[in-house]
């Protein structure tokens, strides 16, 4: 395999990568559709906030409960397949949403969306190590990750324009047809790997996936992913999946349309960042959780210079802020990394599925009680808001604790498939320093 990706032609791995990515940022736009339509949806809906939450709320449990299943059916049947199912899903919870007037269909558009959501993210990471170098897969995941950031200026200025001009049908009907068309490059131009036949996990039973996802949770490494993604994602997911462009438009102030440039901000600084932090990983692979503390860090910093005014934020600070929040995407794809060199191939999708549930779990529990203290302190308000972002800073300080004490134990354990705790490929290996210290 590994001469079939130097001698295949650098355009058709670029290509298959390419798809991917557009069904990644496809799905990121279907992911924060409802966010950015908060308060259209509240009104079309006639619901409150902590009903709205539900929306998300339910389609973060569906991500989460798909992220293992998504992981052992990529590891079976390939990404191509699960790329196809991805983009049909998307584009038939989207249908479901255009038509909705009401919970019920609403509801059941999300928890598609969500599987479709779940599914994808697995098979485009599953891409990279398999048509790309070793070398350079730190920098490919990290791009793929930030280029697929685009979707979430996809659904903050064209959708969100086209949601105001056109209206609710219109507007949700053309994110589905994209989805749809997504698919249908999958089917065309992606294959699992350059030689038509990657490395396939057996078929297995439920027994047998709990038994995989024990074995890739026993080892150190995956743990130290997980809560290093758990730790500096959640902000971010909030932020971007409902809460953001509600709290930029009721409580500081803002336009619907600067809002939507601040969401355009966000990305840009995703995608710088994300440069950085993949030149980092590559660089220093042993340092990779000491990257995410710094990222954890100056975003609670950040929130607490903003939270702390008692009146609406001045624009400079709420620039820095989103600015910060878009580095947490990036720093939370070093867990991800972790958890790729610490398993072998055939458990990858199992193995960045677990770790992913970590900003997901936390996003969850910090989207409900954010829904749940809007209601009880009085809507869409500033103090209500300020109230209820406050809910961020227990979900922080137990996740940095959990990242400290996988770090201590990946420290002490290196002996596992993959070379352990913060481990590394190998080709690092010859170039990394001695572990001791080195996180």
């Amino acid at each position: 395999m590994t001469t079939a990706i130097r001698t295949l032609p650098v355009r058709t791995s670029w290509a298959v990568w390419a798809v991917g990515v557009l069904a990644y940022a496809l799905a990121v736009m279907q992911r924060t559709t409802l966010g950015v339509a908060g308060l259209d949806a509240a009104e079309h809906l006639g619901v409150r906030p902590g009903t709205l939450s539900l929306f998300v709320f339910v389609q973060v449990v569906v991500y989460m409960l798909a992220q293992v299943p998504a992981g052992v059916l990529t590891d079976r049947f390939g990404a191509r397949v699960m790329l196809v199912a991805s983009g049909t899903l998307l584009a038939a919870g989207q249908l479901v949403l255009t038509l909705a007037a009401g919970l019920p269909l609403a509801v059941l558009g999300r928890v598609l969306v969500g599987v479709g959501d779940a599914i994808v993210f697995v098979a485009v990471l599953a891409l990279v190590p398999r048509w790309f170098p070793a070398r350079r897969v730190p920098m490919v995941t990290q791009l793929t990750t930030i280029l697929c950031q685009a979707g979430q200026v996809l659904s903050a200025v064209p959708f969100l324009a086209l949601l105001h001009v056109a209206g609710w049908q219109v507007a949700f009907g053309s994110a589905a047809a994209a989805s749809g068309l997504a698919a249908v490059l999958a089917v065309v131009v992606v294959r699992d790997a350059p030689d038509g036949a990657p490395e396939r996990g057996p078929a297995v039973s439920p027994q047998e996936i709990g038994r995989r996802v024990r074995a890739v949770w026993r080892r150190p490494g995956t743990r130290l992913g997980f809560f290093a993604h758990q730790s500096v994602q959640f902000s971010m997911n909030v932020f971007m999946l409902l809460w953001g462009v509600p709290y930029l438009v009721s409580a500081q102030g803002l336009s619907t349309a600067a809002a939507g440039g601040l969401v355009t901000l966000f990305v840009a600084s995703t995608i710088v960042f994300g440069l950085v932090a993949g030149a980092l990983t590559t660089w220093r692979p042993l340092r990779r959780s000491r990257l995410v503390l710094v990222v954890v860090a100056v975003t609670a910093a950040t929130w607490t210079a903003v939270l702390m005014l008692p009146g609406p934020a001045p624009l400079w600070l709420l620039v820095a802020l989103v600015v910060v929040l878009g580095m947490g995407g990036p720093a939370s794809v070093a867990g991800i990394d972790i958890a790729r060199t610490s398993n072998p191939t055939s458990s990858l999708g199992v193995a960045q599925a677990v770790v992913n549930l970590g900003g997901f779990s936390a996003s969850l529990v910090v989207l409900a009680a954010m829904g749940l203290v809007l209601d009880l302190a009085g809507g869409f308000t500033p103090d209500a808001f300020r109230l209820a972002w406050l809910v961020q800073y227990p979900v922080w300080a137990v996740a940095v604790v959990c990242l400290l004490l996988a770090r201590r134990t990946a420290r002490r354990d290196p002996a596992v498939p993959g070379d352990g705790s913060e481990v590394r490929s190998a080709s690092d290996l010859s170039r990394a320093p001695s572990p001791s210290g080195s996180r």
